[in-house]
């Protein structure tokens, strides 16, 4: 299998791929890459709509530029434990990352978010997350911030008395009651449209429609959430697969004895 870094000619074929519609693991086995390459290269050169492949080339030659002229890696990276690939698990950290700034998370918050997600304590001190990712300290604490409010991190305090910020559990949750509850805002500020429009007439319609549609999802969002919350606690060895009340929410007959 190939390795180092895209050429040139496998970004072209990136983008031909993409033309046809195929999915990001089909072109990585026609290139015999990792499917998570394609997906990085592709989310952080525009996304699969505006992707091509000298613009890509040419950003990617600017990137390594620029490591080049920063901080050595091993200065920055602490050694990696359990025997893992430090460059896998650090091209890994760029596609999370990548595929988050891509679902609307801001960059700075899309590194914070990617490095407590593969820490294995899920938690790290403002100085361990400037060493990590290289930036100020007023990075960090801008970021923490954002992800405060959005229920995504919280701090706590360590035997040190350090504070530090962790990512437990139920982020997926807390991430997606968020979402329901931004849905759940924009259906009713829909829903006061149509008053105002005119009931009856085609732009009150289509808002009674659209606050009705939101309403649908974001009611169905929060049910399924709710149902499939014990997932985020499964610990490994344990029975995997959708919880029981998640399956009786599909419709399906209850098993009778």
């Amino acid at each position: 299998m190939p390795g180092g870094r895209l050429t040139q000619s496998e970004r072209q074929q990136i983008a031909l791929g993409l033309a046809d519609g195929l999915a990001y693991a089909e072109i990585a086995r026609r290139l015999e890459r990792p499917t998570s390459t394609i997906t990085r290269e592709v989310m952080r050169n525009g996304g699969p709509a505006a992707y091509r492949a000298d613009l890509a080339h040419r950003a990617t030659e600017r990137r390594a530029h620029r490591r080049r002229q920063a901080v050595p890696r091993d200065a920055s990276r602490p050694p990696q434990p359990h025997g893992r690939d430090p460059e896998a698990v650090r091209e890994y950290e760029e596609t999370l990352t990548t595929v988050f700034i891509a679902s609307g998370t801001p960059k700075m918050m899309a590194r914070v978010m990617a490095c407590l997600c593969i820490s294995d304590t899920g938690s790290l001190t403002a100085a361990e997350l400037v060493q990590r990712l290289q930036v100020s300290p007023a990075s960090i604490s801008k970021a923490v911030a954002f992800l405060e409010s959005q229920d995504l991190v919280r701090r706590e305090r360590d035997e040190r008395r350090r504070e530090r910020y962790a990512i437990d559990d139920d982020v997926w949750y807390q991430s997606m009651m968020a979402s329901v509850r931004s849905t759940a805002q924009v259906a009713e500020t829909a829903r006061q449209g149509v008053g105002i429009l005119v009931p009856g007439t085609p732009s009150a319609v289509r808002m009674e429609n659209i606050a009705r549609f939101l309403d649908y999802v974001s009611e169905s969002l929060a049910r399924a959430a709710d149902q499939a919350r014990e997932v985020l606690h499964t610990k490994p060895g344990t029975t995997s697969g959708a919880p029981l009340s998640h399956r009786e929410g599909t419709g399906e007959p209850a098993a009778t004895a």
